[in-house]
Parts: C-alpha cells; sequence; structure tokens
C-alpha cells in the first residue's frame, strides 16, 4: 500500500503551484484552483486579458508608477489568477457555490469580494498578501480561511512503492471469478 500520497488540501495546493508557473506578472506569480466535491472546476494565473499583450512584453505599469504591493489594484493591466478562475467558470457555465478556493496567495480584497459573491465556502491559501481590507471582508463573511503551510514532500520518483508499468498498480489475482 502506498503511503506517500499527498492528502487532497496537499493535491490541489501544489496543483495551483504549477497553475502559477503560467503567470506573466512580473511581481508575483499566482496560481489558483477552484474545487469542489474533490474535482477541479476551474483554474487562473495573472496575467493580462485574452489576446493583449503580457506585461512580459510591455513592462509593469505598477513597477513604473511606484505602487506598492495591495494598493491600487486598479492600476495593473492583469487579471489575478481568482478572478480569471471565476471568469473561466462562468464562461464555461460551470457553477462554484459551494466550492473551495486553492491559491498560492491570500486574496486580495477585489477578489474575496467577487468570491463571496461566487459562493465560494472556503479559501485555502500559502502565502500572505498585504491587503488589510481582504482580511476585515473575509472576517464578515461566510468564507473559512485557511492557510497551508507549504511540506517539503517527496518527488514522486522518490516514492517506495511504484506504480507497475502503464502507470497502474498491480492486482493481485483473484481466485473467484467476477
Amino acid at each position: 500500500m502506498n503511503h506517500d500520497r499527498p492528502d487532497w488540501d496537499s493535491y490541489f495546493m501544489e496543483i495551483a503551484r504549477i497553475v502559477s508557473m503560467r503567470s506573466t506578472c512580473l511581481r508575483r506569480n499566482v496560481g489558483a484552483v477552484i474545487v469542489k466535491d474533490k474535482r477541479i472546476l476551474a483554474t487562473g494565473y495573472n496575467g493580462a486579458p485574452s489576446g493583449l499583450k503580457h506585461c512580459l512584453e510591455v513592462s509593469c505599469l505598477r513597477e513604473q508608477m511606484k505602487i506598492a504591493p495591495g494598493e491600487r489594484h486598479e492600476l495593473c493591466r492583469g487579471l489575478h489568477a481568482e478572478q480569471n478562475a471565476i471568469i473561466q467558470a462562468a464562461y464555461h457555465g460551470v457553477s462554484i457555490n459551494g466550492a473551495h478556493l486553492y491559491c498560492t496567495h491570500l486574496p486580495c480584497s477585489i477578489c474575496i469580494k467577487m468570491l463571496i459573491n461566487a459562493g465560494i465556502a472556503k479559501v485555502y491559501y500559502e502565502d500572505g498578501y498585504p491587503d488589510e481590507l481582504s482580511l476585515s471582508l473575509i472576517g464578515e463573511s461566510n468564507i473559512l480561511l485557511n492557510k497551508i503551510d507549504r511540506v517539503k514532500e517527496k518527488k514522486p520518483s522518490a516514492r517506495k512503492h511504484s506504480p507497475a508499468p502503464g502507470g497502474r498498480a498491480k492486482r493481485k489475482a483473484s481466485s473467484g471469478s467476477r
């Protein structure tokens, strides 16, 4: 029996970290995964709207204007990961009411307001974000907030029990018929 499997929260947070690798933000790479009943409904990462040039190509407006993190969210050409995940769900007609959000960073106040109205029940995050209004809004809402501390996990290749060829575990032969 394989005892090296990650728990569900670690699993979805790791996926959020991988999603963040698609980010085109020059300041902070953020990934978000919306999950319900242990199924991924939508993902998002921070970057410019579809079809527009990314900050990687045109530079960072916020850096040019010397805007501190957590302030003046409207002065950015990009969308936040949480916003993109909500938009992806809406675009594909997927209800996220009652779902959980796994995000590499604590959502900002704008994203929290969107998550509240979208019906997100829980937010799991790994890194903080300097937006005190966000925490205040969460405190007033019904959203449960959970910080997940990153645990150094073994790489899949370091597992004690490797799957059989073809990616499936070997089954013991049964003596009975099915």
